[in-house]
């Protein structure tokens, strides 16, 4: 029997030559703030790819849910600066994130970050800025009206939509009597960028005193919610829900109304720490088949032994700071500053500081530049990306 001829095979195609492959590529690198600046140095072909307008966007949009956490802005006597958290070549320079404020802004609040957004209310101007690090832009924006009488009670967090990393929201609450303590309101109003709109206004009645300060209490996202740690007679969390747009108070199981700090569960949901004398409980809200929510102690740890310190000796732990998307925690001990990851509980110590403030994460992504402190070549990502 003869034997079949054998067609010759053309060689198979490299998936690299196909462009928008090779995109997808890329756009799947970690989002450390070297990934693109080493991917542009592989070939002009990659840094014309990486450099073209809409990558970034994509870039950012891909890693939306998991930025990484660059460092703090720390609150202190020489304004907000930044404290930087990864190291080399991912290292982001203090100077790249300076804060350009108007002469006339004597006195600011910072409310939080998120989604690579800085909130500050702006109390003699009756303004809220966003302000965008990494570009440098920055919206003034007049608060609405029933905010105007009670900045001292004012909270807030900004964030970007998904889908548009253009368009950001901005959420106020504020706790008001109203000068009638038997009837205290949680009052809370939305702006959209994309109408440049304040919307209706939405309340909840408060049955405790409680207070809602500005200061060391940036809100923490879980789920499709926004939450405010509540002070005062109450030990208590105001819910803000994105998608229902509704206020809600969440009761706290604690004595002590003042030592728990909002997070997340290892899922995403709502959780709290709560720290007394060197040990640290973590709570989750869990929701039974019946619909029903309660608290559930879920983990204990003992900080002491932990880092191995006698804390007892020198000084309770306190928390001055929380990143949502990387769940860690900033601690101040006599010993210094210190991350704790909370689902892992490795630490990091940051430095040596006898100063207490408050540290604001900054959780985003971010391309290395030369004036990083690194040596780069990077990509020339555009400025309004």
């Amino acid at each position: 029997m003869a034997s079949r001829r054998r067609c010759p095979s053309s060689p198979a195609a490299n998936p690299l030559d196909d462009e928008n492959l090779l995109c997808e590529i890329l756009l799947r690198l970690p989002p450390q703030p070297s990934s693109l600046p080493r991917a542009s140095a592989v070939c002009k072909r990659w840094r014309r790819l990486v450099s073209e307008a809409g990558f970034f966007r994509r870039f950012r949009l891909h890693h939306y849910r998991n930025p990484p956490l660059l460092g703090f802005f720390q609150d202190g006597s020489k304004g907000m600066t930044f404290v930087p958290t990864l190291e080399a070549p991912n290292r982001v320079h203090p100077r790249r994130f300076s804060l350009q404020r108007d002469g006339t802004d004597r006195s600011y609040m910072p409310l939080g970050c998120r989604h690579g957004l800085f909130l500050i209310l702006l109390p003699e101007r009756l303004q809220v800025l966003v302000w965008d690090p990494l570009t440098g832009d920055q919206n003034r924006i007049a608060v609405p009206a029933p905010f105007a009488t009670s900045s001292a009670n004012i909270n807030g967090a900004v964030l970007r939509d998904a889908g548009n990393v253009q368009r950001f929201q901005v959420v106020l609450v504020l706790v008001d009597d109203g000068h009638d303590k038997q009837n205290v309101r949680a009052l809370a109003c939305v702006y959209s960028s994309n109408t440049g709109l304040w919307g209706d206004l939405l309340s909840t009645p408060i049955p405790y005193k409680a207070k809602l300060s500005s200061s060391w209490n940036d809100a923490v996202r879980a789920g499709d919610s926004l939450h405010w740690r509540l002070w005062g007679d109450l030990a208590g969390i105001l819910e803000f829900d994105l998608e229902k747009q509704s206020l809600t108070v969440i009761g706290v199981p604690l004595d002590k109304k003042d030592c728990f700090r909002i997070t997340r569960t290892e899922g995403g949901g709502l959780g709290f720490i709560c720290i007394s004398e060197c040990s640290a409980q973590l709570w989750k809200r869990k929701t039974d088949s019946d619909g029903v929510t309660s608290w559930m102690l879920g983990r204990t740890v003992e900080l002491d032994k932990l880092f191995s310190l006698k804390l007892r000796q020198n000084g309770n732990l306190i928390i001055l700071g929380y990143a949502e998307e990387n769940n860690v925690v900033l601690v101040w001990t006599i010993s210094g500053l210190f991350m704790i990851h909370l689902e892992s509980f490795k630490f990091k110590k940051l430095f040596e500081t006898m100063t207490l403030s408050y540290y604001y994460p900054f959780e985003s992504v971010f391309p290395a530049e030369k004036d990083t402190g690194g040596r780069h070549d990077g990509a020339e990502i555009p400025h309004n990306a």
